[in-house]
């Protein structure tokens, strides 16, 4: 088929590919309120229960680049669906877990079938749309309000879950999902290709080790310490693979990543931006949850329902202003200002954690928050595709992904660090900690506004020829 002509099943294949996204985000925050059921009935120790969430995180941040690539060699589609396989049945597996060890196994495997499922989703998404500018937007849109939603949603699912039926539904409600999913991939999917090439199985494994290991250091850190022998040792061996595979992929003859791949317009500089992004979003969604609980003293439930106008707020803009501000203005002016109103919002948080009211600080500061994050994201997404080659979409997907959940990590442990420092989980007062951990945040999205101006190349207001460099034309629906 003409990639200039729509494919009518497009719109219902975006509900899939948005459903891929609801479920890859949905299962980092499902597992929260399930936590102290999962400890009691599987006797976990109390340092390694985090372990819970963290194998998810390091599985799927580190085999990101590696789903895209795969995604480029052997078709989004194909990919997307064997990602999808892997998450249903590491999904059952963790569901009927006896022991910690299968349980722990399970998440990774999760984190592994999300790993596939997120740069090829994506992929799929710009081949879709690739017929038109404002619709790629909308849809890119559409995509990125299912992220939040996923995150709001798995709290709820996960308090729901645990209390009214068993903590082993938060892991088994994805087994539904998936099958639904693989039924309807088949029918509605673009069906893409195989593309000629060899995977670069040296590169490959440096880099999801480099990448594994940068998390585990990362998230390890602000529970052992930044000095610790087992954080230093994990970074500085990340440090080494990365040279190694940096080195693999210059004299590759088919590299993992075509190293000239970061000359593409913007690419370094879009995801430079999506990783602090990520460094900011991802504490003050973290610590904000905590606040509510622990200082408010909201239920999980409660807590969950205090997070809706925030999410609705980020999905309802990204649907209905993000692309008319895009199509007017470019990328790059939308994301400085949705940077810079994202650190305002996070700044004002700091002010209600010394005992500002929910309807009188938490809620408006969420609101302007949730404005910032949805003019950010969508740009800084577009900005991070555009002009790439057509069959290297799956890998920018992948970096693109990559970057952000990178970020994540990285803010969320030195985030964590300052607030742990300024007294957090200590018994002086439920609120010490807060305030710095929601100023650096806040600090975090204003160098990510300056570094954003400084680097990113302006484009003109209508970007219509832009986002269409990135899409595969050769895989076709």
């Amino acid at each position: 088929m003409n990639p200039s002509i729509p494919d009518p099943r497009r719109w219902w294949a975006l509900a899939i590919i948005a459903v891929a996204q609801f479920v890859v985000i949905m299962d980092t925050s499902i597992i929260g309120v399930a936590l102290p059921e999962i400890q009691r009935e599987i006797g976990f120790a109390q340092p390694d229960l985090s372990w819970v969430f963290n194998a998810y995180v390091i599985a799927f941040g580190g085999l990101l680049l590696l789903g895209g690539r795969l995604a480029d060699l052997f078709g989004a589609r194909r990919v997307f669906m064997i990602g999808f396989a892997i998450l249903g049945g590491a999904s059952l597996l963790t569901g009927f877990a006896s022991s910690d060890a299968v349980l722990l196994a399970g998440r990774a495997l999760q984190g592994v079938g999300s790993a596939l499922i997120a740069p090829a989703a994506l992929t799929m998404l710009m081949t879709l749309f690739s017929h038109d500018p404002r619709e790629l937007t909308k849809a890119l849109a559409l995509y990125g309000a299912a992220a939040p939603a996923g995150g709001t949603a798995g709290v709820f699912l996960g308090g729901v879950l645990t209390a009214s039926v068993d903590w082993r539904w938060v892991f088994l409600v994805n087994v539904p999902v998936a099958i639904v999913v693989l039924v309807a991939s088949r029918a509605v999917l673009p069906a893409g290709f195989r593309r000629p090439g060899r995977l670069d199985i040296a590169g490959a494994a440096a880099v999801t080790a480099a990448l594994s290991l940068a998390v585990f250091g990362i998230v390890r850190g602000p529970i052992v310490g930044w000095a610790a022998t087992e954080t230093i040792g994990a970074l500085a061996t990340a440090v080494a693979l990365f040279a190694i595979f940096v080195r693999i992929q210059s004299t590759k003859a088919e590299p993992l990543m075509r190293l000239g791949i970061w000359r593409a317009p913007n690419l370094a500089a879009a995801n430079v931006s999506m990783a602090l992004l990520g460094a900011a979003w991802i504490p003050t969604w973290f610590f904000l949850n905590l606040y509510l609980q622990q200082v408010v003293g909201f239920g999980a439930f409660e807590g969950g329902l205090a997070l809706v106008p925030m999410t609705l707020t980020i999905m309802l803009l990204m649907v209905a202003i993000t692309g008319r501000v895009v199509a007017r203005f470019g990328f790059k002016r939308p994301l400085l200002a949705g940077l810079v109103i994202l650190s305002g919002g996070i700044a004002w948080l700091s002010v209600a954690s010394t005992g500002g009211s929910y309807l009188g600080t938490i809620l408006p500061a969420t609101l302007v928050a949730a404005t910032g994050m949805s003019l950010a994201y969508i740009p800084a997404m577009l900005a991070a595709l555009a002009g790439v080659r057509p069959e290297e979409g799956g890998l920018a997907a992948g970096i693109v992904n990559t970057t952000y959940q990178g970020g994540s990590a990285l803010g969320l442990a030195v985030v964590t660090a300052v607030a742990t420092a300024s007294g957090f989980g200590g018994s002086a007062s439920a609120t010490d900690g807060f305030g710095p951990a929601f100023l650096v945040a806040a600090a975090i999205a204003l160098v990510a506004a300056g570094i954003a101006a400084l680097t990113l190349r302006e484009v003109s207001a209508a970007p219509e020829a832009a986002p269409t460099q990135v899409l595969p034309d050769a895989v076709q629906p």
